[in-house]
């Protein structure tokens, strides 16, 4: 058994579809789901805003098999990555942030694809506000506690760019 939060994020087609959609694919290992908020892009800023949520989960697999499941998502939302645009405008955007074994015990990886925690999640407003909404004690393994992330360093300076939209739910699977 592992426990995960991933970060969800959407800014072509119907993004609210899109988050909503990556939602229901992820089932009954969905524990609970933050509000939505609206953000600026980050690293690109030639592109439309996206819509960003974070999500808890746990299921009966491993840390790599979370990845996974975070590709099948973008896959199905019909993500094209472009190589030469490393931030660039995406359907569905699924990172692993943080996963814990059954223990509780926070779970690293080093390797090339899965580095756990997330190795810039500690920077980004758009993935601990959300956090927040669904642990509001979170800490992110190697990096401290989520409250202190956003009011410090390039979290802090990002905060004040998102927009709580709670007029766009996700609803949790049936």
């Amino acid at each position: 058994m592992t426990t995960a939060v991933l970060s969800l994020g959407s800014n072509l087609g119907d993004r609210h579809a899109n988050l909503r959609d990556a939602v229901l694919g992820l089932g009954e290992a969905v524990l609970v789901i933050s509000g939505v908020y609206e953000t600026p892009p980050w690293g690109d800023p030639d592109q439309q805003d996206y819509l960003n949520a974070a999500v808890l989960v746990a299921d009966e697999i491993e840390a790599r098999a979370w990845l996974t499941r975070a590709q099948e998502l973008e896959r199905a939302a019909g993500r094209v990555r472009d190589p030469a645009r490393r931030y660039a405008p995406r359907t569905l955007d699924v990172d692993v942030v943080a996963v814990w074994d059954d223990a509780g015990v926070p779970v690293t990886s080093d390797e090339p694809d899965l580095v756990l925690p997330h190795p810039r999640a500690h920077e980004r407003a758009f993935v601990l506000r959300p956090w927040l909404d669904i642990q509001p004690y979170a800490q992110l393994p190697g990096h401290g506690w989520v409250t202190d992330l956003l009011r410090t360093g390039p979290a802090a300076t990002d905060l004040p760019g998102l927009t709580p939209r709670p007029d766009l739910l996700l609803d949790t699977p049936a």
